[in-house]
């Protein structure tokens, strides 16, 4: 892409989108609510942080814009500093006033693809680990690494969210993942090619959700007794 080009994208960015674009975060847990997307601009997603749109006389870009209030800006734009290039992430390409300009991936995430019975293949379990590996080589820490957050494109997998990539903490929600693809998904799910409803997904998503926060909790009395 020249810089004419890009510098255009800014513009249009700044004097079309983001004095009209409204987004707001309802609950830090739970995707942010876009409520107003200017025309001819298209919305892609939303996560807990930022929503993503792109606009259709640049299809190969996508502006990911933060909600007002949200943190995490300054630390994805250093996680892709970091990350470089890699056929399984995106690429920064440009970042201010709490927007990015990412190369786009396409795919369908792994969320999705159980809602559409979608076969998932090994393929792509084993590039998301490949590339969790490269970026804790980067000196990285994936983290919230989940359905929602990694996509398949022609069989082959992709990351798509890689904002929490700095917390040191640790995560299992990709592991935990990984368990029930090989335990349940595999050898039940993928041969009936069972299409599963979002409200059902959005069921078993809150109460892993909800499992996590109370083994964390217990997990934090027993340290104190001791």
């Amino acid at each position: 892409m020249d810089g004419a080009h890009m510098n255009r994208l800014i513009e249009s960015v700044h004097q079309d989108l983001l004095p009209r674009f409204q987004i707001e975060s309802v609950d830090p847990h739970d995707p942010v609510k876009v409520r107003h997307v200017p025309k001819p601009w298209q919305l892609l997603g939303a996560g807990n942080y930022a929503a993503v749109v792109y606009h259709p006389d640049y299809p190969e870009f996508v502006i990911k814009i933060y909600a007002p209030g949200r943190p995490g800006f300054s630390e994805e734009v250093e996680v892709y500093r970091r990350l470089g290039s890699h056929p399984a992430f995106s690429e920064c390409l440009y970042a201010n006033d709490g927007f990015l300009i990412l190369k786009r991936l396409h795919g369908v995430t792994l969320y999705d693809c159980m809602q559409r019975g979608l076969r998932i293949p090994k393929q792509v379990i084993h590039d998301i680990d490949q590339a969790l590996d490269y970026a804790r080589k980067r000196g990285l820490h994936p983290h919230d690494v989940h359905g929602r957050n990694v996509m398949m494109y022609k069989g082959r997998g992709l990351v798509v969210d890689i904002s929490d990539f700095l917390h040191e903490e640790a995560c299992s929600k990709w592991d935990d993942l990984k368990k029930g693809y090989y335990w349940l998904y595999r050898p039940f799910l993928s041969p009936l090619g069972i299409r599963i409803p979002y409200f059902v997904l959005d069921v078993v998503r809150r109460s892993y959700r909800f499992l996590i926060r109370l083994v964390s909790r217990l997990k934090q009395l027993k340290s104190r007794r001791f």
